[in-house]
């Protein structure tokens, strides 16, 4: 039975982006994933905006990592090749009546720290988009746009490189307190396809993964139909 310092339970952005640290902080971290591929729960339905932080609630610690992630998630974007446009967007009052409550989100944005705000005349806002109509409006320069599944592919690749593991179809069935941490109880959802499966070795916890000593790589374990169970042991 492995031990290993921690487990994450989802491939979504969360999971592992909270693996990815993990790892990067010298925790030896698993992931488990139930489903075949990283990012097929809610993180394939997001809206893939990368938010200035407009709209929580003052001092609050949404508001405060909403702010302070984005101003991080720029940078790695550009560092590993992950599709995003720094777009901005236009937050408009359509009528007179909502030009106030216009203001107000201006002003708990400000609160907030969010940069890059300019307050538009009806007619400036129109100079950017011809078809607007409206009585004012607010631009956010540091509003964008990301590929969110390119964004997990890079999490992923900064969680094996640092010799993390994802496991996929190993979906974790249970969890007991025991001395000195838990005692998981994972699932093995094999292919039903006709070729030799690549077993993903089943818990609690023979790896499955293993890391290849020669390159430090994360590589499957396979075995034909029949042949010994292939399992390894953690590393040092």
């Amino acid at each position: 039975m492995d031990r290993v310092d921690a487990v994450v339970v989802g491939a979504g952005a969360v999971g592992l982006a909270v693996a990815r640290e993990l790892m990067l902080r010298g925790r030896e971290t698993i992931v488990l994933e139930a489903t075949s591929g990283i990012g097929n729960g809610i993180s394939s339905r997001n809206s893939e905006v990368i938010h200035a932080g407009l709209y929580d609630a003052a001092g609050s610690l949404k508001a405060a990592l909403c702010v302070a992630g984005r101003r991080l998630l720029y940078p790695y974007c550009e560092a590993h090749g992950v599709g995003h446009r720094r777009c901005g967007k236009l937050v408009v009052a359509a009528t007179p009546a909502q030009v106030a409550a216009l203001r107000a989100i201006e002003q708990r944005a400000l609160g907030n720290g969010v940069e890059g705000l300019s307050w538009l005349t009806g007619d400036e806002a129109r100079s950017l988009e011809p078809a607007l109509a409206g009585e004012a409006a607010l631009l956010s320069t540091a509003t964008g746009i990301i590929d969110s599944h390119a964004l997990m592919l890079a999490y992923q690749g900064d969680l094996e490189r640092a010799g993390g593991v994802l496991a996929l179809r190993s979906p974790l069935e249970g969890a007991r307190v025991v001395a000195g941490g838990f005692l998981l109880r994972v699932a093995v959802r094999r292919r039903s396809r006709s070729r030799p499966p690549c077993s993903s070795t089943p818990p609690a916890f023979t790896r499955p993964r293993s890391r290849d000593a020669s390159t430090g790589s994360i590589r499957p374990t396979c075995r034909r139909p029949g042949s010994p169970r292939a399992t390894t042991t953690p590393s040092p």
